[in-house]
């Protein structure tokens, strides 16, 4: 008897503990003792938004220039300290004049003896024509009066020559900085002999503005084109082109601003992108060329959006869902088709038309057929 009756309690028992997942599986979907479970719910954040696209590239100096002598010679000072910012016109390197002053001299010199020559010529061609007229100089004289003057005034228009040349060699012993920007280290000590056109001496690159080079790839660049073309998304060859954001790799909300205005003219073949560039100011210089940054490009002129949380969207195999609450707290399954992430939410492109109320916490409590109670809150326009 004992026997029988404490099987049929532990018979019971294992009964209870099968059925208690259903049992509290069905008390959860009609609600339980308490009524229907509570739910956080919300109304989507409906609003004019730009969608974005994010590129990956390279910042780049906007002028750079290779430092090289147009003159040889010995190298007799660097007037810059290594890394530093210089200016348009500054002096960097001095080569040794002394040959070049020489010269300089010397052909100034002989611009000085060919004056007299010509002065001397002048006077003689102008008495000879004199005579000439009274009939008591030869015309033969006179002619080679003529052609000594005209051969003079040959002479010194090559001497000159010469002189301007000299004039020139003497400046370029001077290297000054063509741009403003920051140079690099000299790379050729004083005393050293410098090559004409040859040795480098030093770099020299612009800091503000700023290049940003990017590539796209082949199906956006496509997609941007069809859209441009539908007149739903600026045009990137047009004259000033159009606004971007960028920053630097730990740089998370892209703040600086600038404008897209190059692309390149054909697709590269090798990696199937299109090369772009952007234009940034760098006043602060942080933006140094060589440097990885991201960019965001508008892959849509602005429309109207419905956002929701990611946390709201559930997934159904290939199928993305939210759970949309009626007045009476029934919920029920809406398909959705989601797009990019737009001020922390996700752009809902089919499904929904914003004057839903979805569920945005406590899925794990909805059930297909059942009720909830709505907790309402309000979703701020960006997160």
């Amino acid at each position: 008897m004992k026997f029988r009756t404490g099987f049929a309690t532990a018979l019971l028992g294992a009964s209870m503990a099968i059925a208690s997942p259903l049992f509290v599986a069905a008390a959860l979907a009609q609600g339980g003792p308490g009524g229907p479970p509570p739910v956080t719910v919300a109304k989507p954040v409906v609003k004019d938004v730009v969608e974005q696209d994010e590129f990956t590239g390279r910042f780049e100096a906007v002028d750079s220039v290779d430092l090289r002598a147009r003159v040889s010679g010995y190298l007799e000072a660097v007037k810059f300290r290594d890394g530093e910012i210089v200016k348009a016109g500054d002096l960097l390197f001095v080569i040794d004049k002394r040959p070049y002053s020489a010269t300089f001299s010397r052909a100034q010199a002989a611009v000085n003896a060919a004056q007299t020559r010509v002065d001397f010529a002048r006077g003689d061609l102008d008495r000879y024509e004199r005579l000439a007229r009274s009939g008591t100089a030869p015309e033969r004289q006179l002619e080679q009066a003529r052609q000594t003057f005209q051969q003079a005034q040959a002479d010194i228009a090559g001497l000159r020559a010469d002189l301007e040349s000299a004039r020139l060699n003497l400046g370029f012993t001077d290297i000054r900085s063509p741009i403003t920007g920051r140079i690099g280290r000299k790379l050729v000590s004083e005393g050293n002999l410098v090559a004409a056109d040859q040795t480098l001496l030093a770099t020299v690159v612009s800091t503000d503005p700023i290049h940003f080079y990017f590539d796209i790839d082949e199906r956006s660049f496509i997609a941007y084109t069809r859209m441009t073309a539908d007149g739903n998304r600026p045009n990137g060859r047009d004259a000033g082109g159009f606004e971007v954001f960028a920053g630097l790799l730990d740089e998370r909300d892209l703040p600086r601003k600038g404008r897209v205005e190059f692309l390149d003219n054909r697709i590269d073949p090798a990696s199937g992108t299109m090369r772009a560039r952007a234009t940034f100011e760098n006043r602060d210089g942080l933006l140094t060329p060589g440097l990885f940054g991201r960019i965001r490009v508008p892959g849509s002129n602005a429309y109207k959006a419905v956002l929701v949380p990611d946390e709201a969207i559930s997934a159904d195999q290939d199928r993305r869902l939210v759970w949309v609450v009626a007045a009476d707290g029934s919920v029920a399954v809406r398909l959705v088709r989601p797009g990019p992430r737009i001020d922390g939410y996700r752009v809902i492109r089919n499904g929904l038309d914003g004057s839903e109320t979805i569920v945005i916490a406590g899925l794990q409590r909805v059930r297909p057929g059942g009720k909830v109670t709505p907790q309402p809150v309000e979703l701020p326009a960006k997160r």
